[in-house]
């Protein structure tokens, strides 16, 4: 059987192979990892779709391959069953699709400098992974050029330009860039440090001036995810009108329902019924009602969503964050709902999504109070116009209005924060839809468990 990358995702043709888990004449079971590989988004493993052997390594590590060619053959210890062949034609078709889509899309323009291209000035070839980076620490193709590459025939790998990150980083220089630099007539070298003419109105965005390091201080330089993850927070800031408002939401009923069902839900389903689903299940019903706080902007175009695809934000052991998505979450009942976030989370901190399975949102949730914070001011996750932050559920003293007079009781308050982008959001509707969220959740009574 002919293993091929798989569609990786909206908008991702191709693919860095990282690592080969297995060799040729291993024995491998149906599911077990074949091959780690890389793209912009994500990290993901390509498992076996059968038992069998394999028979033959086509693409080695480091290379590039594009979405549909042949990475492994595997001989099926048995002919395929029926549904085998169903789950490998599916598998073809939506590659095909992927594939037609791509094709269908117009030419876009790079936005990559053109030291960026697949090719260094000297013919060097470079991963999208390797490029990646190089974008964006600002390594030039003559500075790449100078990298003496690990990988297959030279090839720059990723752990290659990463410690060439981190010398930046820490101060060193490495020797070819010093004979470089020296061998330079004095007058080249002087321009090449002359400092940019500030612009009117713009005297201190051009250059920021390097963080001082002290001694005893240790400089960790960012890994791919995190530099991802700093370069999108960054963006989003530049892109959208934040503005954040706040609510608080008496969950009393809810904690109560909640802790007299969830033994019964684990015995019935075999999956722990926490807070998340509940939260996502109140938010895809207050996305239904106020469908303007699904949406997206598109230079001068609001795009209303159709469906309501909910990302939860999720730390990785590593400290990193990734955001899986649910799917459609309106449609989903609770109990789909707490196994769909389960097996999400579990997943993604054992590093096993699908690159599909982290794109495509319509808005997002984010958690403050798994760490016992009260509430957070979250950021857009773009090209998403909202994201909901719930804060910890704690005991709270409160006042309660009662036919007798007021009285102050115990109850459990939480308070729910909504970052939201005020070019398409204003704060009428973002507070319309906090209400209704906390309505929800006041008075929640799922459809069916």
């Amino acid at each position: 059987m002919n293993i091929a990358l798989p569609a990786m995702g909206e908008g991702v043709i191709e693919a860095t192979i990282n690592k080969w888990l297995v060799a040729e004449g291993d024995r491998v079971k149906e599911d077990d990892p074949l091959v780690e590989v890389a793209t912009d988004k994500v990290d993901s493993e390509v498992p076996a779709p059968v038992a069998g052997t394999v028979v033959s390594i086509n693409v080695k590590e480091g290379s590039i391959a594009k979405v549909g060619e042949i990475l492994a053959v595997i001989e099926n210890d048995a002919a395929p069953t029926k549904e085998e062949q169903k789950k490998v034609e599916k598998e073809v078709k939506r590659v095909r699709e992927t594939i037609e889509a791509e094709k269908q899309k117009p030419a876009e323009k790079s936005e990559s400098s053109p030291e960026m291209m697949s090719k260094t000035t000297t013919g060097k070839f470079l991963s999208p992974l390797v490029r990646n980076i190089a974008s964006h620490e600002g390594i030039t193709s003559e500075d790449l050029d100078k990298i003496k590459g690990s990988g297959a025939e030279g090839r720059i790998t990723k752990d290659d330009i990463l410690k060439v990150v981190a010398e930046r980083k820490s101060g060193k220089v490495s020797q070819e860039a010093k004979q470089e630099k020296t061998s330079e007539p004095q007058e080249k070298e002087s321009e090449k440090t002359r400092e940019p003419e500030a612009m009117p109105g713009f005297e201190n965005a051009v250059k920021k001036d390097p963080a001082s390091v002290a001694a005893g201080d240790e400089v960790i330089p960012m890994n791919r995810v995190r530099r991802i993850i700093a370069d999108h927070m960054v963006m989003s800031k530049r892109t959208s009108a934040h503005v954040t408002s706040f609510i608080d939401a008496d969950v009393t009923r809810l904690v109560n329902w909640r802790n007299a069902n969830k033994d019964r839900f684990l015995a019935a389903e075999g999956q722990k019924l926490t807070l998340t689903p509940i939260f996502i299940d109140a938010t895809a019903k207050a996305l239904h009602e106020l469908p303007m706080v699904n949406v997206s902007v598109d230079g001068s175009n609001i795009i209303k969503r159709k469906n309501i695809n909910i990302g939860m934000a999720t730390a990785l052991p590593d400290g990193n964050l990734i955001v899986p998505v649910i799917k459609n979450a309106n449609e989903k009942s609770l109990t789909g709902l707490a196994k769909t976030v389960n097996d999400l989370a579990e997943r993604a901190r054992a590093n096993k999504l699908k690159p599909d399975e982290i794109t495509g949102g319509t808005f997002t949730i984010t958690n403050f109070g798994s760490y016992h914070n009260l509430a957070g001011t979250p950021i857009i996750n773009q090209p998403q116009a909202a994201i909901l932050g719930t804060g910890v559920v704690r005991k709270t003293p409160v006042v309660i209005e009662t036919a007798e007079g007021d009285v102050i009781a115990i109850r459990q308050i939480m308070i729910l924060s909504l970052s939201y982008d005020h070019r398409v959001i204003d704060g009428a509707l973002a507070g319309k839809f906090l209400h209704k969220v906390k309505e929800i959740l006041e008075n929640y009574s799922p459809d069916s468990i």
